[in-house]
């Protein structure tokens, strides 16, 4: 037995048909559909087992390996939802966004599908691999400061300028749609889960999970990982308002964003709830995976293990599905 498992695929549960209001409310039908609408252009991901690791979890671990989606994150997804989402005469105009790497890369190569322009907006100190790709799928680069005041006041004056349109990065409900496709196949392929970890940044990866999941199974229960030294949506939950003034301080760039307004209304309303954890946790739990499961992951991407394995009481006993966000990883600058 090998020590990483391919699960055999099992037979998807009925979709629980639900409205998609015109008011941009999200529902699994949303999610279904946002699911046909990609199927051509994505990878549908393996999930995998590492009987090592459950067993220093105490639980019953199944990975989705977002490490092996196209250009190396959960992010195509979303991205591809909403390219394919626009009209053609709104399409041809491109489409912009901002990110300090994997949703850039994303969103790159979605548009590139499409055969349409897109522009990308990136933080000053952004991570040299994750430009390139961005480059590599041949988005225009427009760099700004390190703020999220600044990405978005650079991409505002670029989407007037261009007339693209904004794809925002975790707030568009079409890329929250798109995001939680991930979910959905985790669920088709493995059937009941007791627990659903994902990472939290700006929130488009677990608020799909959670809408996805619950629709599924409302008796689920939905955790977020998030880094100690960026963790505005553990603060948001905790304080009952959402809070944007966190400075982020953590080795995982991805999810250094400030928790969405959308994306905190949705975490609320699917009960999620949020598990910080150390920098160093999550490298120990990307080196843990490098090692037992011989796949590369970046460290937003090791936060959910990290928290399965310092808050055992949560998932100890129980059959937890896990979703390994991406692998963009600079080898030039591994953690350890």
């Amino acid at each position: 037995m090998t020590n990483a498992e391919t699960v055999p695929p099992r037979l998807a549960a009925s979709a629980i048909a639900a409205t998609d209001p015109a008011s941009g409310q999200i529902s699994l039908d949303t999610i279904v559909r946002a699911a046909a609408r990609i199927a051509p252009h994505i990878a549908r991901t393996p999930v995998l087992r590492a009987r090592g690791i459950d067993a220093l979890a105490d639980a019953t671990l199944v990975f989705k390996c977002e490490n092996f989606q196209r250009a190396g994150a959960f992010k195509f997804r979303g991205a591809c939802n909403a390219v394919w989402s626009l009209s053609d005469d709104v399409a041809e105009h491109g489409v912009i966004t901002h990110s300090s790497g994997n949703h850039g890369a994303a969103l790159a190569l979605a548009a590139r599908t499409r055969g349409i322009a897109a522009h990308v907006v990136v933080p000053e100190g952004a991570v040299k691999s994750k430009l390139a790709a961005i480059a590599a799928y041949g988005a225009t680069l427009h760099s700004c400061a390190p703020t999220f005041a600044a990405r978005e006041a650079t991409s505002e004056h670029l989407r007037l300028q261009t007339g693209a349109t904004l794809v925002h990065p975790f707030t568009d409900p079409a890329v929250i749609a798109g995001q939680g496709t991930a979910a959905l196949e985790l669920l088709d392929e493995v059937g009941e889960v007791d627990a659903l970890i994902a990472p939290v940044g700006g929130g488009g990866l677990i608020s799909g999970s959670a809408i996805a999941a619950i629709a599924r199974d409302p008796r689920m229960q939905i955790f977020a990982a998030e880094p100690e030294g960026a963790a505005d949506a553990y603060e948001s939950l905790r304080r009952g308002v959402r809070v944007t003034d966190i400075v982020p301080q953590t080795i995982s760039d991805g999810l250094r964003g400030t928790i969405g307004e959308i994306n905190f209304r949705l975490m609320r309303q699917y009960d999620v709830r949020v598990l910080p954890v150390s920098d160093a946790e999550t490298v120990a739990a990307m080196r843990l995976v490098f090692e037992r499961m011989k796949i590369v992951i970046e460290p937003s991407s090791a936060t959910a293990l990290a928290a399965v394995l310092r808050y055992r009481e949560h998932f100890a006993g129980r059959r937890v599905g896990v979703i390994l966000s991406g692998g963009n990883v600079d080898l030039d600058h591994l953690p350890w």
